[in-house]
């Protein structure tokens, strides 16, 4: 392949099976690089037209993750509308009542998270399909909350717990950022595990010292309440109690829920991390070479042996390695069997003028 000015070759130092010498014969060792010309992961390319710049707004809320900033919209809509709706046939759902538009806010959360307490229900034909409307349209947005922005908010606090881990050590920006990728999912799992005991002591001492229930019945209720089991023998009842729960409660069971997501993704990336141990670890046969290689030319180059090793890990499987392999035919447009800029540029003109 070749090596220089336009024909640099797409997997630089690694493809290559040749060596270098310099001042006599003496090898220089092939060096393998990093593909500085990959987009970010988070980079979208369908949010901006052409090549017009990215919008920057100054406010609070334009500096928000894009997905944040959509779940908080989605939310909103739906109390608001959640809200109007049941304070309107307030007086068709009997309960413990305290304030109209409050224990309509409260009993829209209550209906969104599935806790139902029973404290406040619909007693009448149109509060049963309000209320068999929302429940459904909730569990929706609590989807969307788990995968967008309570993961967001979590990695947000990674940062912080990274360094915490290391406070009593001088450790810069660079080696916290390479922490986090290396254990991003472990520090999920200790962020969510810390956030969900600090609600759930915040919410004992809360229904102990505002609702006055004794200190067993208050986690009693705080447990029945965040895993949405609601018994509805123990509930908020004062003003003050349910303009706490409206909040809380959103918290409290988004943040087990995705407590046991992080466990699951936890489970699910030791056992690739011991594949991956497995596959590195274990000798590599004949039959492994033959597997290998690709070109079927009996001898197996390092992009080859790269390429077996990762599709042992489960981390490529031989459909995308065809579908990389077509979109590669395609743009190698003079069939060298390298790309270089010209490629690119030929293989742009040909879809423009098919288009």
């Amino acid at each position: 392949m070749a090596c220089n000015g336009a024909n640099q070759p797409l997997l630089s130092g690694l493809a290559t099976s040749t060596t270098q010498k310099t001042n006599g014969d003496a090898p220089k060792r092939r060096r393998l690089r990093r593909i500085r010309s990959a987009p970010l992961a988070e980079f979208c390319p369908t949010d901006i037209n052409g090549d017009a710049a990215l919008p920057r707004s100054e406010s609070i809320f334009g500096r928000l993750h894009p997905s944040f900033k959509k779940v908080a919209l989605f939310l909103t809509v739906y109390v608001g509308l959640g809200t109007i709706c049941f304070y309107i046939i307030r007086n068709q759902i009997k309960g413990d009542k305290t304030n109209g538009i409050l224990d309509a806010v409260y009993f829209c959360v209550v209906t969104m998270t599935t806790v139902g307490y029973g404290d406040l229900v619909p007693n009448s034909n149109l509060a049963k399909l309000l209320a068999c409307a929302f429940v459904f349209t909730g569990m929706a947005l609590i989807g969307l909350v788990l995968t967008k922005a309570a993961d967001y908010l979590v990695e947000k606090q990674e940062t912080l717990l990274v360094k915490a881990f290391h406070m009593h050590k001088k450790v810069g920006e660079l080696e916290i950022l390479k922490e986090i990728e290396n254990n991003r999912v472990k520090y999920k799992f200790y962020t969510a595990l810390i956030l969900l005991v600090l609600l759930i002591l915040s919410g004992t001492v809360f229904l102990y010292k505002v609702e006055n229930l004794d200190l067993v019945d208050a986690f009693y209720c705080v447990c029945s309440t965040i895993t949405t089991l609601g018994y509805g023998d123990k509930s908020f009842s004062t003003k003050g109690g349910r303009i706490f729960a409206v909040f809380w409660i959103l918290a409290g069971t988004i943040c087990l829920a995705q407590f046991f997501l992080y466990i699951a993704e936890l489970n699910t990336e030791n056992r690739q991390k011991a594949l991956a141990k497995w596959v590195l670890t274990r000798r590599v046969t004949n039959v492994d070479l033959e597997a290998a290689d690709l070109d079927d030319d009996g001898v197996v180059g390092a992009a080859e042996f790269v390429l077996f090793k990762l599709k042992e890990m489960g981390k490529i499987c031989q459909e995308d390695i065809s579908l990389i392999m077509e979109e590669f035919e395609v743009l190698d447009v003079d069939q060298s069997g390298t790309l270089s800029v010209s490629d690119i540029i030929l293989a742009q003109s040909v879809e423009t003028k098919r288009s």
